[in-house]
């Protein structure tokens, strides 16, 4: 007669505690940075036009071609939403993280109105003047967020450097094209 062993009864397994609440503590800031920052990129791409008024304007010869910047803007909405999650984690208080979030919705509002502005209304001389106050928000970000996540401050340097490079192409358009309006 052969002997054999019953499994044993299978018990839920009791994992580390402090794991699943930080777990279930991501799930907040990563759904809202994931969204917010599909929102502003999604937004942005639709009041970009790239028609007639857009190809018609002297550019500068240093001028990337028009399918760098959507590749571009990806890898920057990718690395803000990562900087934003980050800097909300190691907010030190809820009112940090409530800062966190608004320099983040101010930033990302700044961000759409420069696309309202350039394409939309057909504005590169006041666009340029908006993104001036863009690249503010991103430095402010950058030293807010710096003082509790440095991880995070060197997550927005990329989208500092981008906005600096189009700012510098906004001013060209504009000394190419002008008056506007």
């Amino acid at each position: 007669m052969a002997w054999t062993v019953a499994p044993a009864p299978l018990r839920p397994r009791r994992g580390n505690p402090k794991l699943a609440l930080m777990n279930r503590l991501m799930i907040l800031p990563v759904t809202v940075a994931t969204l917010a920052a599909l929102c502003v990129a999604a937004l942005g791409a639709t009041v970009t036009d790239l028609g007639p008024w857009y190809q018609a304007l002297a550019k500068p010869a240093w001028n990337p071609p028009d399918v760098v910047f959507p590749m571009g803007w990806t890898v920057i909405y990718a690395l803000i939403t990562v900087a934003g999650i980050t800097a909300w984690r190691a907010a030190p208080t809820s009112a940090a993280a409530e800062w966190v979030i608004g320099l983040f919705a101010l930033n990302g509002f700044l961000n759409i109105t420069w696309s309202i502005l350039f394409f939309r209304l057909q504005r590169p001389d006041w666009a340029f003047y908006e993104l001036v106050a863009l690249w503010i928000s991103i430095l402010v970000l950058i030293v807010y967020c710096g003082r509790f996540s440095r991880t995070a401050a060197l997550l927005l340097v990329p989208y500092l450097a981008w906005v600096s490079f189009a700012g510098a192409l906004n001013r060209a358009v504009v000394d190419l094209n002008a008056p506007f309006g």
